[in-house]
């Protein structure tokens, strides 16, 4: 109750010289955990990116923001499908997921302090479109003047017969976006190629579309069918990609997203990751991969997770107290094998000056240094309506988080 009352009375503004030299030192210690932190600034390391017949200077960065990320290569050279997984996949969670969590399967692979990334630079934006395409009828190609050869759609034809509604009941669109991420590796000290690749496919859980009188309607695809097509459609993927230049040869990692309905206020997962040799076309073994995301608070993770749910709702309570003022509070926590990894907690409430954040942010520390067990990364983002007012972050096994409030 006594820090509360304190921090209450820097709500209130009524600032005495103690307060003040105790933000001063939380400044000042704010100050020297990002100082400890900061990555090494060694020069940046010129070499040759060589593509076959050809050769184009590029630039290793000089360095890297922590060791889960891996340097990009430098000039920056964006995807020739830029932008298509965006357009591709229901909500701005599952975008951000299916590109990072790709990124966390193909360190198996390729390990972030071995390789570099690159955006992919073999598949372009009318490969991916042709390849998310429906397959066409014989009628179909007839009708539309296709020629075969660019009948390349993964997803089912759809039938020439029946109503709207019941041709796609009975032929749902399962592949949604593909994605394309290459990695570079130091073959001499001046010189790189490309070591390796790794596809995503994102997949519907729900496919949806509308009737003739233009009604949206929607049907749910179960899992067991999702992983059957997911797996049928990376083995056609693989054939395709051995058949372009410079890719016959290389490791390929194949991973299979299921992206959440377009309502979720979670994202969607992966749930299966292959590993292919170079030169294999064939895919002989499927890894599962055990990650999910659950709502806190929620029913589903009140009953699986009843302990990480308890936690949450303490902490939730906790800070409600602090502030008479409606606070939203939400989390979302990325479970692998079952076990908490992360936790990102989102709190919403009305301020009414800069001491309020302050203080608020300084007790929502204190609170996230109690309540959550520190094998657990917690980032908690505080805001006001329509502006971001504060960030804490405490990484996994830190003695001390990084904590900034916005100017």
């Amino acid at each position: 109750m006594k820090q509360i009352s304190l921090l209450r009375s820097l709500v209130a503004c009524r600032w005495t010289n103690r307060a003040r030299k105790r933000l001063a030192a939380v400044g000042l210690a704010s100050i020297c955990l990002l100082s400890a932190c900061a990555p090494k600034f060694d020069k940046n390391e010129e070499v040759v990116q060589d593509k076959g017949s050809k050769q184009q200077e590029a630039v290793i960065p000089k360095y890297n923001i922590a060791d889960s990320y891996y340097r990009v290569i430098l000039p920056f050279k964006p995807s020739g499908a830029r932008g298509e997984v965006v357009n591709d996949v229901n909500t701005r969670l599952d975008v951000d997921e299916f590109e990072t969590g790709l990124m966390r399967l193909a360190t198996e692979q390729f390990p972030s302090d071995e390789y570099l990334f690159q955006e992919g630079q073999y598949l372009d934006s009318e490969t991916v479109g042709k390849w998310l395409a429906r397959k066409k009828t014989d009628r179909q190609l007839k009708e539309e003047k296709m020629k075969p050869e660019d009948n390349l759609g993964l997803n089912p034809p759809i039938g020439d017969t029946g109503t709207n509604e019941q041709k796609n009941k009975q032929s749902p669109i399962y592949l949604a976006s593909i994605l394309e991420h290459d990695y570079l590796v130091k073959v001499d000290n001046d010189k790189v190629k490309l070591g390796g690749i790794a596809i995503g496919l994102a997949l519907n859980s729900v496919h949806y579309y509308s009737t003739e009188q233009g009604y949206p309607r929607e049907v749910k695809i179960k899992d067991d069918v999702i992983e059957r097509e997911g797996k049928r459609i990376a083995a056609e993927v693989l054939k395709r990609l051995r058949n372009i230049k410079g890719l016959g040869n290389v490791p390929i990692t194949i991973a299979l997203y299921k992206q959440a309905p377009r309502s979720s206020v979670i994202p969607g997962h992966f749930f299966a990751v292959t590993h292919v040799d170079e030169g294999s076309a064939t895919i002989d073994d499927w890894e599962a991969v055990n990650e999910e995301y659950y709502l806190f608070p929620s029913d589903e993770a009140e009953k699986n997770h009843r302990d990480d749910w308890l936690k949450f709702n303490n902490f939730k309570s906790d800070v409600e107290d602090f502030f008479p003022n409606y606070t939203g509070i939400v989390g979302r926590g990325l479970y692998v094998n079952d076990q908490l990894q992360k936790l990102t907690i989102n709190i919403t409430m009305p301020f009414y000056g800069k001491a309020e954040v302050i203080g608020f942010t300084q007790y929502v520390t204190g609170l996230v240094m109690e309540k959550f067990p520190d094998y657990i990364t917690v980032n908690v983002y505080i805001a006001s309506a329509g502006q971001p007012e504060s960030l804490i972050v405490r990484q996994a096994k830190a003695d001390e988080p990084f904590v900034h409030i916005y100017q």
